[in-house]
């Protein structure tokens, strides 16, 4: 199916040269004079190739058919991380190379979309946004004005970030996980 290339997301999958590639970022450019463009960096799923290629926002681009079908992280082991189908409890095995940097999100119980193809598991895709607990971050300096100034803290997952002054360790936070960004303090 042909799309725009300004339509596609990461996790998506598209079809270039007969060859399947999981789009890792997508970026519309808007240049000041010039056509907008579309910058997409995709990887290989045959081979885990990264590639990079640019079009114009509005060439079509074939998307594969891919399913989408959301299941429930449980557990890593040494073939990977396995998730269940929570209509069928169909188990599938998904390689450390299918989930990236995102392996650090990964939560029990965790709902995730996860995109097949011909069977095989080639994206993930997690929740926008996740609920962590900060477990180390330097004390409050006095003076700091809190509107501008974030300190670095290490969350429970072992990913770094930037926080605002007035969280402490043991505060629970709210991360995108799509930059591991902080959001707010968890509301529960």
């Amino acid at each position: 199916m042909k799309v725009i290339a300004s339509s596609l997301r990461k996790g998506n999958v598209v079809e270039v040269d007969g060859k399947l590639y999981v789009i890792v970022t997508a970026e519309n450019i808007h240049p000041g004079k010039g056509t907008p463009v579309t910058q997409l960096d995709m990887r290989r799923i045959s081979d885990g190739v990264k590639v990079s290629e640019r079009y114009r926002t509005t060439e079509q681009v074939e998307r594969a058919y891919v399913e989408e079908r959301e299941h429930t992280f449980l557990y890593q082991d040494g073939e990977g991380y396995h998730f269940m189908n929570p209509e069928t409890y169909d188990q599938v095995a998904v390689p450390q190379d299918v989930i990236g940097d995102q392996a650090a999100y990964l939560q029990e119980g965790m709902a995730v979309m996860l995109s097949t193809y011909n069977g095989n598991a080639i994206a993930i895709e997690l929740p926008q946004r996740v609920v962590l607990e900060v477990t180390d971050t330097e004390p409050t300096v006095k003076g700091q004005t809190a509107s501008s100034s974030y300190k670095p803290a290490m969350l429970s997952n072992g990913v770094r970030t930037m926080v605002p002054p007035h969280i402490a360790a043991g505060t629970r936070v709210v991360i995108m996980t799509g930059d591991g960004s902080y959001v707010e303090r968890a509301k529960e």
